[in-house]
C-alpha cells in the first residue's frame, strides 16, 4: 500500500518557519515526495509529526499584568 501524501490542500508556504502551514513540509520536501522511496517517506512523515508537535508546544507570548 502506497504513502499517502501528508498534504491537504492548504498550500502556504510559511518563511519563517520555513515549510507549508497545512502540511508540514519545506519546499524541497514537498517536490520530493514523488520521487522518494515509501522508506523515506515514512521518515519524512515522522519529521512532520515531530514539526507540528513542536508548533503546539511554543509557549504563548502574552501580554498585560493579567496574562491576556
Amino acid at each position: 500500500m502506497p504513502v499517502k501524501s501528508p498534504c491537504i490542500g492548504v498550500c502556504v508556504l510559511d518563511p519563517a518557519a520555513g515549510y507549508c502551514t497545512g502540511c508540514f513540509r519545506t519546499g524541497d520536501e514537498i517536490g520530493a515526495w514523488m520521487g522518494m522511496s515509501d522508506g523515506s517517506k515514512k521518515r519524512l512523515l515522522e519529521t512532520i509529526r515531530k514539526r507540528r508537535l513542536s508548533t503546539i508546544s511554543e509557549p504563548l507570548i502574552t501580554t498585560g499584568d493579567k496574562g491576556l
